[in-house]
This record gives structure tokens, C-alpha cells and sequence, in this order.
């Protein structure tokens, strides 16, 4: 219950911040240079064409009339339309956002468990062959480029070894996936698709690769220093000295109380994949979120604009609030 009341009011405390980002990005979007009528009419449209594509899009309004209505809209789930393709930008991102959720959610969590145990394992053997083999590996993770890494990937995985498909989608056009969630794994699972499910996860094997190599190394430094910090512990050396059993001292002492930071650097290292898949997308054709959300900027396409700032805040918070919750369940000091 006290849990529950906690996520009450964080949702509450949801409302004001996501207002502040809608008010923000609306003002903000519009003071870039450039006019979008004519990014995406081009320099040979008459002046009759640029004010009819204004009428219809509503940015002949006034500002503040503009505003209202895209706040009437997002009450009703309506995200305007776009200005590049004349679609809806709520069934748009419907498309856009399932590919990179199941992209970053499969990376974070498969970086999450390497960080726990790599982290644990090369925290117990400190200075030695291993833990300086973890620590390179961390540091080369953390200063690679991830579109380098990607290009590299693709000439050994799939040039040179032939292992996987070519980077050029998320699934085999001949597979017949019927599209349900946009998570073409996800997709091919629900609707019991054989041949799907292994091209699916095909594609999936090289930007998951490269996503997690980039996310891993923070959240295995900080497991590795968490896990040495706990391993010197006064606390740590009296339960050993008491001659508790290995899998007593590590699960109930190292493991818990190494767990304890994670949670907040997993939920910023979710929220920012999530914002900066687009190189990953590109260099895989992956054609998501990311993707979508950087072509909308580049034509100064305000409600697609809007709407990913939206939407990348929104994950930001709920992440967030996961994160609290599991922290509070992981040291019962914290209070909620």
C-alpha cells in the first residue's frame, strides 16, 4: 500500500513536468531557423502553394491559437499532423517507437546482467588478470564510437563471416510478419511465425551487440566500484570473519548491497539509449523512433518534433519512478 501510494503521487507529480516540456518544446521548436513549408516544398514552390500549406497545417494561427489546439490534441491522443508526410504523427510513432523499444529494452537488459556479473566477478578478483581485462574492456566500450562499432560489426559479422543478414531492415520481407506491435520479434512470437521469429531475431543480433557494448561499460564501473566499496566494508569483514558460507556472504551481503546504486544509473543509461539510438538505426536501417524523431528536426517538422521530446520525457520519468521503487525494495533505509 505504501508503495502504491508513492506511485500515486509520482504520477501526479507527472502532470506539471510533462505541461513544463510541452510548453518548452512548443516555444522552443518554433524559434529554430528555418520555415517548414518550405523545407518540404522546396525553393520552387509559389508563395500561393507555402500559404496554402500553412492553412492546412494551422500555422497561419496565432501562436497562442496553435498552442491550444495542440493541447486540445494531445488531451484526445492526437499528436497533430505531419508536416513531411501529411500522416498522423500518433500512428507514425505507433510504427516508429515499438523497433527501438525492443532494441533498447532487449540491450539494457542483457547489459544490466553482464554488469552484475562481470562487476561482482572482477570487484572479488581485484588488480588481478581478470579484473584488468574487465576494466579495458569498460573503457573500450565507453570511448568507442557506437556507429564505428556498428560499420565494423557489419564487415566481420556479415561481409567477411557471413553469420548474419544483411543490415537492411529488421526482417525478412518473405516472412510474412504480420505487424501487430511494431516489435518485429515481438510480432513474429504473438502470431507463432517459425520463420519470422528466427529472422527477427537475425536482424536483431548485431545493433543489439553494439548497443549493449556502449550501454555496458557505465554500468559495469559502477558495479565493479560498488562491489569493492562493499567487499572492504567493516560490515563485510565481520560477516566473514563470523565464517558465514561463500553463498551466504554473496548473495546476502555483496550481491544486495552492491545492487543499491544501480537502479538510478540503469534507469539514465535506458533513458538516454532510448534518445540516442538514432546513429544505431541508420547505420542498421532500422527505421525507429530514432530515426523518425531526427529526420522530423531536420525538416523542422514541429508536431513530429514535439511529439518525441514527449514521448523520450515521459520514458524518462517512468523509468525514474521504476527505479525509486526498486531502490526502496533493495535497502529498506529508504523511505517512500
Amino acid at each position: 500500500m505504501r508503495i502504491l501510494r508513492f506511485v500515486g503521487r509520482r504520477l501526479l507529480q507527472l502532470i506539471p513536468v510533462l505541461l513544463g516540456v510541452v510548453v518548452l518544446t512548443f516555444l522552443l521548436v518554433r524559434v529554430l531557423p528555418g520555415d517548414p513549408i518550405r523545407s518540404i516544398l522546396g525553393p520552387n514552390a509559389t508563395e500561393a502553394d507555402a500559404e496554402a500549406a500553412r492553412v492546412r497545417f494551422g500555422l497561419d494561427q496565432p501562436i497562442w491559437k496553435q498552442f491550444l489546439d495542440y493541447l486540445g490534441g494531445l488531451v484526445t491522443g492526437d499528436f497533430g499532423t505531419s508536416i513531411q508526410s501529411g500522416a498522423s504523427v500518433t500512428g507514425e510513432m505507433a510504427l516508429r517507437l515499438g523497433p527501438t523499444l525492443e532494441l533498447v529494452v532487449i540491450a539494457v537488459t542483457i547489459a544490466i546482467v553482464l554488469a552484475i556479473w562481470l562487476g561482482i566477478w572482477s570487484a572479488r578478483r581485484a588488480d588481478r588478470a581478470g579484473d584488468h581485462t574487465v576494466r579495458i574492456f569498460a573503457l573500450f566500450g565507453n570511448s568507442i564510437p557506437e556507429f564505428w562499432l556498428g560499420l565494423v560489426l557489419i564487415l566481420v559479422g556479415y561481409a567477411a563471416l557471413g553469420w548474419f543478414p544483411a543490415p537492411s531492415g529488421r526482417v525478412d520481407p518473405d516472412t510474412n510478419l504480420t505487424p501487430l506491435t511494431g516489435a518485429d520479434l515481438v510480432d513474429a512470437l504473438i502470431t507463432g511465425n517459425g520463420p519470422a521469429i528466427s529472422s527477427a531475431a537475425a536482424h536483431l543480433v548485431l545493433p543489439v551487440l553494439t548497443l549493449v557494448i556502449g550501454v555496458l561499460a557505465p554500468l559495469l564501473r559502477s558495479v565493479r566500484a560498488s562491489a569493492l566499496e562493499v567487499l572492504r566494508s567493516e560490515a563485510y569483514a565481520a560477516a566473514a570473519a563470523h565464517g558465514l558460507p561463500e553463498r551466504t556472504l554473496l548473495r546476502g551481503y555483496l550481491r544486495r548491497a552492491t545492487l543499491v546504486r544501480l537502479p538510478s544509473l540503469a534507469a539514465l543509461v535506458f533513458g538516454t539509449a532510448l534518445g540516442s539510438t538514432v546513429l544505431i538505426e541508420y547505420v542498421y536501417s532500422w527505421q525507429g523512433f530514432g530515426q523518425w524523431a531526427l529526420r522530423g528536426l531536420l525538416y523542422r517538422d514541429y508536431p513530429v518534433v514535439q511529439a518525441s521530446v514527449l514521448i523520450i520525457a515521459f520514458a524518462y520519468v517512468l523509468i525514474f519512478l521504476i527505479a525509486d521503487v526498486v531502490h526502496a525494495w533493495l535497502d529498506p533505509r529508504v523511505k517512500i
